[in-house]
């Protein structure tokens, strides 16, 4: 039986409307220019100003250092910016969004329900660990309902090494009784051809969000690293790659966090010669990245042509590995009994 996937998007896209909105020009110093040519640039609500300097606020929207001052002051005012008891943090825990990777043994390995919303979950490993098959399959079942482990919502796909396939969506699609035309008209692609395109591309997103009131909950780098590694190569170039890719990855985490949106990056790898016994793979982006991503995974191939999954890095969760296939349908938790499925 073919199930067929209605997109239900109006009734979980800005609930907040019930409330009284606060523009951008209720601040002081913020008229209606000055407010477009924020919204250009991506900020267009408090909170996106709230947590700026006023340094920064000053640079993009040619205000005085007193005025932008003053108007963060107001902005943090009004989103009552502070401390809050841990009960409302556990409240918003719980409501929190997952989006199953179609792998019950990686789900459980990233805490039972799959990618967190709000977060930043980072995977790393050679080439054909299955990093980009994972993307493919988080983009489908993002648009999944809920109870399907979804959040109804479309997938945005930065592809920076020609590894995006629309063949793979809809076969994925078809695994799971989508409509294979509507699952790749949900899913938005952009090949980024340099880290300055890459950068960019994250102000489109926020476009789609703010202006178009597309219903984004998933957002693929694949990879992360691959622009600025060829950018910025040598010791001498190390401290302007890590300072511009330290931009770019802090530039997600607010993303994500704003907009309860799962952001999902793949990692490029390399051998680290100081490690004498055991596994010298090492991922790329040195701390910054490392600090950046709230989980943090890395993928090797397994035997008999599985792949595992180790948790490296997490704030509530073990180290702890997970097995899965890669099949025409996606991931499966068992090996595939025709070998050309696989």
């Amino acid at each position: 039986m073919k199930i067929i996937f209605i997109r239900r998007f109006d009734d979980c896209v800005f609930m907040a409307k019930d409330k009284k909105e606060q523009k951008l020009t209720d601040l002081p110093g913020i008229g209606p220019a000055i407010a477009e040519k924020l919204e250009a640039a991506g900020f267009s609500d408090m909170m996106s100003l709230a947590v700026l300097s006023p340094k920064e606020l000053e640079d993009l929207a040619g205000l005085t250092e007193a005025t932008a001052r003053k108007t963060i002051q107001a902005a943090r005012k009004m989103m009552d910016l502070g401390f809050r008891d841990a009960t409302e943090y556990l409240k918003e825990r719980e409501e929190m969004i997952y989006i199953s990777t179609g792998s019950k043994n990686l789900n459980t390995l990233l805490g039972g329900k799959g990618l967190e919303t709000g977060a930043v979950t980072e995977a790393y490993g050679a080439y054909g660990s299955g990093k980009s098959q994972l993307a493919h399959s988080l983009s489908v079942h993002a648009q999944l309902p809920r109870e399907r482990g979804g959040a109804e919502g479309m997938a945005v796909f930065i592809d920076t090494e020609g590894t995006f396939r629309p063949e793979r969506i809809r076969s994925i699609a078809e695994g799971l009784g989508l409509d294979a035309t509507t699952a790749l008209k949900n899913v938005f692609v952009a090949r980024a051809f340099n880290s300055d395109h890459q950068m960019l591309l994250i102000d489109k997103i926020l476009e789609m969000i703010n202006e178009k009131k597309l219903p984004i909950k998933l957002i693929v780098i694949d990879s992360l690293t691959s622009h600025f590694r060829a950018e910025f190569a040598g010791r001498g170039m190390l401290a302007d790659r890590q300072q511009k890719l330290n931009k770019h990855i802090h530039s997600l985490v607010r993303l994500a966090e704003q907009y309860k949106v799962a952001v999902y990056i793949t990692n490029q790898v390399m051998a680290n010669p100081g490690v004498l016994f055991g596994d010298p793979t090492t991922a790329i982006g040195g701390h910054i990245l490392g600090h950046a991503s709230q989980y943090r995974m890395y993928l090797r191939r397994g035997k008999k042509g599985s792949r595992v999954a180790k948790m490296i890095d997490a704030p509530s969760l073990p180290e702890n590995e997970a097995v899965f296939w890669l099949t025409t349908e996606g991931l499966a938790d068992a090996e595939p009994k025709d070998p050309s499925e696989a």
